[in-house]
């Protein structure tokens, strides 16, 4: 099955090459995100009372993060490393622009988490169920859906070094709103088609250290999620 999620797309190539000594399991992947999770949230919690160190955490969070995922992707039997120091950098620099966030709205970054903690539950109810299947229609939508997404991120940030702003992307109106709340549906799908991947992962018997890898692929989504909450709860605070 395809995903828009980088390192979930990559999963028939390396379930292929399996040699290893033994194979992952759902229960293992479950444990694995979790962990992950909590590694998220300790090093957020670490960045979050350490104010003076926020740029030099959102820096190496973010920077950093982005290199071990690029090294996960290529290299996934080395994600029972990089697994856990891409959730810990990635924690840092959520913790760092949580912080900041918060001092301008107070409260906000405990309500884009319990959000996005309720998203998960939600998507992850709607796909045991069934009562949401994942086809291969509703991929490719959701696929095209991400690309477009990524396009215009990458857009903007070049017409940022001109000085350029794409217009209604931050800003707090109908529209901008109405953006926001389309990215973060993109994002909530996207969980829903990885919980697929990885179920399908665990048929094929993959090997185990799949487990780090399907977790640190769910954790990429849930960072992702949590940031588009995150400046949708901020333009909402700004009307």
């Amino acid at each position: 099955m395809n995903t828009s999620n980088p390192l979930l797309k990559r999963e028939a190539i390396w379930t292929a090459s399996g040699n290893a000594t033994s194979i992952m399991t759902l229960e293992g992947a479950v444990n694995k995100s979790g962990l992950l999770l909590l590694i998220c949230l300790a090093a957020a919690a670490f960045s979050w009372h350490a104010p003076e160190w926020r740029t030099l955490f959102l820096l190496a969070g973010f920077l950093g993060g982005f290199v071990v995922c690029l090294i996960g992707i290529f290299k996934p039997a080395t994600t029972p490393l990089t697994a856990p120091l891409y959730a810990a950098l990635e924690g840092l620099a959520l913790g760092a622009i949580s912080q900041m966030m918060n001092l301008r709205y107070a409260g906000i970054a405990t309500n884009a988490f319990l959000l996005t903690m309720a998203v998960l539950g939600v998507m992850l109810f709607l796909y045991a169920t069934r009562i949401v299947r994942v086809t291969d229609r509703l991929v490719m939508g959701i696929m095209i859906a991400t690309g477009a997404i990524a396009v215009v991120y990458l857009t903007e940030f070049v017409l940022n070094f001109f000085g350029i702003s794409m217009p209604y992307m931050h800003d707090s109106g109908p529209i901008g709103i109405g953006i926001s709340l389309i990215i973060v549906g993109v994002a909530a799908f996207n969980l829903l088609i990885d919980f697929a991947v990885i179920e399908s992962n665990v048929r094929q018997g993959s090997p185990k250290y799949m487990e780090w890898y399907s977790g640190m692929a769910l954790l990429v989504t849930l960072v992702w999620l949590y940031l588009e909450i995150l400046r949708l709860l901020s333009k909402l605070r700004d009307r």
